[in-house]
């Protein structure tokens, strides 16, 4: 098992930046609840984020001063592209993959229901803490993802819960998409985000071969 730290080398090597959407079931039941109307997809749904938003373990998470909030943590598996991939079949599909990380989708959940491309919502400055270490050799369908708040478990799943996998995202990605080195596929959590993440919180996203993904929460000032 290869352990690669996620560090400026890493982000400096981001050419693209996935996001499934909508990739657990229990997940869209909870948005859902609280007033969403999404449906099951019924193939895997991508999405985009900035890779100017990412951030090592241990760099701090800012909240923009003018966030209405609430904004929350969704705790996700991160795969990471080792080379140049187009049309790659779904059996083969993990071939391409350099190793599996951990990423924090931090969301700014008032935001996430007025900008049409989630542009702040998902994508404002510190907003994607990415890490600790790219980890090669795992299975990414039965890992057990946790997310912490000060110490206190708020979420906790496994990827074998994904209505569609990491296979099936990359094959369908591939045949419309160049996959390229560096390039980030994050592949979306479970369940419910809560409780809102505030100024000085520690949130930390685990698992037991890729480690600790840890970041303290700030408010810029007005």
């Amino acid at each position: 098992m290869r352990r690669i730290p996620v560090d400026r080398k890493v982000f400096d090597a981001v050419r693209n930046f996935y996001a499934a959407g909508l990739n657990y079931r229990a997940h869209i039941d909870w948005a859902n609840s609280r007033g969403a109307s999404h449906k099951v997809p019924a193939a895997p749904d991508i999405g985009y984020r900035s890779a100017a938003a990412l951030i090592p373990t241990g760099g701090e998470i800012v909240i923009p001063a003018d966030s209405p909030g609430p904004v929350e943590y969704e705790g996700e598996l991160v795969a990471v592209i080792k080379e140049k991939t187009k049309n790659i079949s779904e059996k083969d599909a993990l071939s391409c993959v350099l190793g599996y990380t951990l990423g924090n989708d931090i969301s700014e959940r008032t935001w996430q229901k007025t900008d049409r491309t989630l542009w702040r919502a998902k994508s404002a400055d510190t907003f994607k803490p990415m890490g600790p270490f790219i980890v090669d050799g795992i299975d990414p369908m039965n890992l057990q993802i946790d997310v912490r708040i000060n110490g206190r478990t708020v979420s906790s799943y496994n990827t074998r819960n994904m209505i569609f996998s990491v296979a099936q995202y990359l094959a369908r990605m591939s045949r419309y998409v160049t996959l390229h080195p560096g390039d980030i596929v994050w592949f979306g959590c479970d369940g419910a985000t809560l409780p809102a993440l505030e100024e000085g919180d520690l949130v930390e996203v685990s698992n037991d071969a890729i480690g600790v993904l840890a970041n303290r929460v700030l408010r810029a000032k007005a």
